[in-house]
């Protein structure tokens, strides 16, 4: 049986984006409170889960670190860092070590989140 289950991360970063108009109020750097939602898809194992969590956890959390509290278009890879941008960019450094992984929400603000699939 298919099963999903998500682990959400937060984190606080200051941002512009570099392409918009000059008159767009994303021109300017600003800041968010980010949440990150991981969502991993498979086959519930012997254990009686898709991956055990709080190795779900160590993965995360030094890319959590790394832009926690930064200006993201500072980090190599986010020089544009759309919400778009940034969910392509934390499912790429997490695939690899997560082949349960299927997809990356990224909320920046209450009203709107980007989600990006495997």
């Amino acid at each position: 049986m298919q099963t999903e289950i998500s682990k959400d991360f937060r984190f606080e970063a200051a941002h512009f984006l570099p392409f918009v108009d000059d008159n767009h109020k994303c021109k300017n750097i600003h800041g968010h409170s980010y949440l990150i939602r991981i969502t991993l898809k498979g086959q519930i194992n012997s254990m009686g889960w898709i991956m055990d969590l709080n190795e779900v956890s160590k993965i995360c959390k030094p890319i959590v670190k790394m832009l926690d509290h930064k200006i993201l278009n500072n980090i190599e890879g986010l020089e544009n860092p759309t919400s778009e941008n940034l969910a392509c960019f934390i499912f790429n450094k997490l695939q690899e070590k997560m082949p349960q992984l299927y997809s990356v929400t990224i909320k920046a603000t209450q009203s709107v989140e980007v989600t990006v699939y495997k």
